[in-house]
């Protein structure tokens, strides 16, 4: 189950703000357009959040430590991204079924999109080589993309710690949309 909303968030660095890579992203020009299924099969576009802003976030496999933490955190989140008309939406190679089932364990309330043959992934740069004990592989690269309500990337953390990043996100939105008003 997910921690307490209330329990304290690690500082904005050690959540992998200041992070960077090279992105094939960037800010200001068209986000790139997806069609993906969700938990439950149905088929999610980009294109269907005309008019809102979008946080899609990219991680590794459903029910690991890591990626438990960030949807967690996005969940307990969930009021504040609400307010600031945002729909979090996170991706990952997993099955839809493997979805349910980590939303259901979870108590999860975002969506989570399944992207089994990494085209999505790779057209945001998540997914490429990665080292673990000196041993390189291909693999998701935890990310995240901030897209305006006209499909447009507004802000990009190309490589992020799961610890405390839904909090970075929210603020920068917050951020984004007071610069805009």
């Amino acid at each position: 189950m997910c921690r307490p909303a209330d329990a304290p968030l690690p500082s904005a660095i050690e959540s992998g703000m200041s992070l960077a890579m090279p992105s094939s992203l960037v800010v200001g020009k068209a986000a790139p357009a997806f069609s993906l299924p969700n938990q439950d099969d149905k088929v999610v576009k980009l294109g269907d959040f005309k008019g809102q802003w979008v946080v899609l976030y990219f991680y590794p496999k459903d029910m690991t430590g890591g990626c438990t933490t960030q949807a967690c955190e996005f969940t307990a989140g969930i009021k504040g991204f609400d307010k600031l008309d945002a729909v979090i939406l996170g991706c990952s190679p997993d099955s839809t079924e493997s979805h349910r089932k980590f939303i259901a364990k979870e108590k999860l309330k975002v969506t989570l999109l399944s992207d089994p043959d990494h085209a999505v992934l790779e057209k945001y740069g998540a997914w490429g080589e990665k080292s673990l004990y000196g041993r390189r592989f291909m693999g998701v690269i935890r990310s995240t993309a901030l897209i305006d309500p006209n499909g447009r990337v507004a802000f990009h953390w190309p490589k992020v710690k799961a610890a405390g990043h839904a909090e970075v996100v929210r603020t920068k939105l917050a951020e984004l949309r007071a610069a805009a008003a």
